[in-house]
């Protein structure tokens, strides 16, 4: 017998709240119900009620957490932990995008505080190339692990479709692509590898009043070597990432957020023959991401990223910034 799906609310009416929004109700509608959405933008909740005329739109962000069993919380970060901390207060369960603050030790306090009742939108967590890159893995195609390699570039930073938030997606306080992409990366070190340590990096600002348009660093993912690269300007692509591990026996990775692929014996790579590029894969990943949100909501044992693994990848890219 299924249960009952559960109450979801969303906060922030950007890119990420409309991509969950639209996968909840085409592919995840067996498993949460959209009880309203709110964001302080009345153009945004325009948009929305033009794109989803069935879902509520509610006056704030205290009617969507009345309404929901758990909050999503899609808004820029300088506002994610004022919504999880009313959340948590009224007895929901927090579903955040990351980071979870723009300030480390207030992320710090709230991690203490907030028990068990809390997730991070790392998608990699449900990723489909995720999972077939552990299966390699377990078969032995890498063998002893001996280096990770994480390395992303844009055409542009924000990326073309991010351009409407441009304002804080390319400010020093909140955004930046190491904060927006990278750390999705360092979340896979750490699921894959083990916690993070003993980071030395650097990171470029040419531009004042920008974020950053290049990073170099070096860490360890559970002891394992980790040597990453970032930049902008770089590539005709809008997003190109790699992320890599390669041992005595062979190397895989996952490219472009969903493809995954192991290197052959010339040196070629193969991809596996059931990965699909990202923009069609995204919505079956997402709902396996709200299949993790009914499960926290209900007390069962989940996949998401924790506070606590959102936290160590959030220290470790503040220190990145910081050079």
């Amino acid at each position: 017998m299924t249960a009952n799906p559960v109450a979801l609310g969303i906060v922030g009416a950007g890119i990420m709240g409309e991509r969950l929004l639209g996968a909840a109700l085409s592919q995840a509608a067996d498993v949460v119900g959209i009880t309203g959405i709110w964001d302080p933008s009345a153009e945004a909740m325009a948009r929305m009620g033009a794109a989803f005329p069935g879902v509520p739109r509610l006056a704030d962000a205290a009617a969507v957490i009345a309404a929901c069993d758990a909050l999503y919380i899609a808004s820029p970060p300088s506002s994610h932990l004022a919504h999880a901390r009313a959340a948590l207060a009224a007895g929901k369960a927090v579903f955040c995008e990351k980071p979870l603050a723009v300030d480390v030790a207030d992320a710090r306090a709230f991690v203490a505080e907030a028990g068990a009742r809390g997730a991070v939108n790392f998608p990699f967590a449900s990723s489909f190339g995720v999972a077939t890159l552990q299966r390699w893995i377990a078969e032995g195609a890498v063998g002893t692990a001996r280096q990770i390699t994480i390395e992303v570039a844009f055409a542009t930073w924000p990326r073309s479709w991010q351009r409407d938030a441009a304002g804080w997606l390319d400010g020093r306080a909140q955004g930046g692509f190491t904060r927006e992409v990278v750390s999705h990366f360092l979340f896979l070190s750490r699921r894959l590898g083990g916690p993070l340590a003993g980071l030395k990096a650097t990171a470029e600002y040419p531009e004042a009043g920008k974020s950053e348009r290049r990073i170099a660093a070096t860490l360890t993912a559970g002891g394992l070597p980790v040597t990453l690269t970032g930049s902008v300007g770089t590539t005709e692509k809008d997003d190109h990432n790699i992320w890599m591990i390669a041992g005595d026996a062979g190397a895989v990775r996952l490219r472009d957020w969903s493809i995954a692929e192991r290197r052959m014996a010339d040196g070629s790579w193969q991809p596996d023959p059931e990965a699909l590029p990202n923009e069609k894969m995204r919505p079956l990943v997402l709902r396996r991401q709200l299949e993790g949100v009914a499960a926290l909501v209900r007390g069962q044992p989940h996949h998401l990223a924790t506070l606590a693994e959102a936290l160590e990848v959030q220290e470790v890219v503040e220190a990145i910034l910081k050079g």
